[in-house]
């Protein structure tokens, strides 16, 4: 199995907007984008479970995110380059390191704000990336 499949009782999407609510008071800057981070539920697939110390880590060393919010010039495909040919867009799953953002809890939902060069790529599901 390339990836561990994790058992999702609800679409980890729709469960991180849910408890997140409206994000729109909170405004972003420049080429900051805020992402929500994706927290592992306790069972995978295969019906391992994983204890709570390793599910809750995922708040601190997270490498995935859900992005619920980006800076007026983030991902703006004329800085040098370096976005050419990327879209990134509102409610995408992102990697990126986790050294690399500002841990936030937004709506009491774990967060990070990173800068848009510290992303490095974009994944069809969270759990795709361990």
């Amino acid at each position: 199995m390339p990836f561990m499949l994790m058992d999702h009782d609800v679409d980890p999407k729709e469960k991180i907007l849910n408890e997140l609510g409206d994000v729109s008071p909170f405004k972003i800057f420049n080429n900051q984008v805020l992402v929500a981070i994706y927290t592992r539920p306790a069972r995978t697939k295969s019906g391992l479970y994983l204890p709570d110390q390793t599910v809750g880590e995922d708040k601190y060393q997270g490498k995935v995110g859900l992005v619920v919010a980006k800076g007026p010039s983030a991902f703006d495909p004329e800085v040098e380059g370096w976005f050419k040919g990327v879209e990134v867009n509102l409610h995408d799953w992102v990697v990126f390191r986790p050294s690399d953002g500002w841990g936030i809890d937004v709506n009491n939902v774990p967060c990070r704000i990173v800068d848009d060069t510290s992303i490095r790529g974009s994944v069809d599901r969270p759990d795709r990336v361990w």
